[in-house]
């Protein structure tokens, strides 16, 4: 059972930007809904729906929800029946102090497949929720991944001190000490480049792109995350490396985003040449490519994911 999410919410929201294609309020969007579902180890999480069509499971990336996803489940309803499930500790999901660790968040994910009864469904994880995809192929193979997109996300964040220049380029390192960046991230502890990458944290702050102002003023209504328990899952985050996955295990019709604006397009390059057949999509910095292009520039991603998904491969 879902209900809907003006429902849940307790009430109408108004965007602070009227854009053409999305939602000036959230009542321009009735067919939004907010359901839950309890894991196996017996925790609460939330997930985003609307539309109807095929299938597509979005996974956020590290303290995003489905609430940040507001413009593109606009965009696609028409198409896709698009899901966008709320981690662990984040978003309107239940916070607890285990199962923190990308492996968990991957079964999550299963199961929550399970619970929609989807058998084969797209796939795309953003940022952190990448890794989580890519812990799932590790673990349960691609049988129930119609195609896989990928965006923004390194194939290793931390870098390390026996890798050449470009070794650490090609596996997208953005940390030398991984306390560092939890701190920076986390805290706002004051760092360097040389520790830490932090264009991220930068393109952040910048905002640039009025959907992107209206999808953070929505999250940011509904949607409060506890920082201790956000910290809780970045360690095995940063220290996975999953270049064997991206070479060995991933035999889908597979599409990987990225930007210009960010540190990341050395290690998505790389991506793309170990996985057969897939396309690399570059945003220029004008079309808002930096990590948060799918929010940013939400109209180019939903255009260019449509002909991905699309296409008869």
């Amino acid at each position: 059972m879902t209900t809907p999410a003006i429902e849940f919410l307790g009430g109408d929201f108004v965007f602070p930007h009227v854009l053409e294609q999305l939602p000036a309020w959230l009542s321009d969007f009735p067919d939004l809904s907010i359901g839950h579902f309890e894991t196996s180890d017996n925790v609460k999480l939330a997930y985003w729906v609307a539309g109807e069509g095929e299938p597509i499971i979005f996974v956020p990336g590290w303290s995003a929800s489905g609430a940040h996803y507001v413009n593109v489940l606009f965009l696609l309803r028409k198409k896709y029946r698009v899901y966008v499930l709320d981690p662990r500790n984040q978003g309107l999901s239940q916070q607890v102090k285990f199962g923190t660790r990308i492996a968990r968040f991957a079964v999550d994910l299963r199961e929550f497949a399970h619970h929609l009864g989807v058998e084969q469904a797209h796939y795309c994880g953003w940022s952190m929720g990448a890794s989580v995809i890519w812990s799932y192929i590790d673990l349960f193979g691609t049988k129930a991944i119609r195609k896989a997109v990928f965006v923004a996300e390194p194939i290793s964040i931390y870098s390390h001190s026996n890798w050449t220049e470009d070794e650490r380029r090609a596996a997208g390192g953005m940390t030398s000490s991984v306390e560092s960046m939890i701190a920076a991230f986390v805290d706002g502890a004051p760092t360097n480049d040389l520790i830490v990458d932090t264009k991220v944290v930068k393109r952040y702050l910048e905002k640039g792109s009025k959907s992107y102002e209206n999808s953070e003023a929505f999250a940011n209504e509904y949607v409060s995350n506890d920082p201790d328990f956000l910290r809780l899952v970045l360690f095995d985050h940063a220290t996975n490396d999953w270049r064997d996955v991206l070479s060995n295990k991933i035999d889908v019709p597979t599409a990987i985003f990225t930007g210009e604006e960010t540190n990341n397009v050395p290690c998505q390059r790389w991506a793309q040449s170990v996985i057969p057949g897939s396309r690399l999509h570059i945003f220029s910095a004008a079309e808002e490519g930096d990590h948060f292009l799918m929010f940013k520039n939400p109209y180019k991603f939903t255009e260019e994911l449509c002909s991905f998904l699309e296409h008869q491969d």
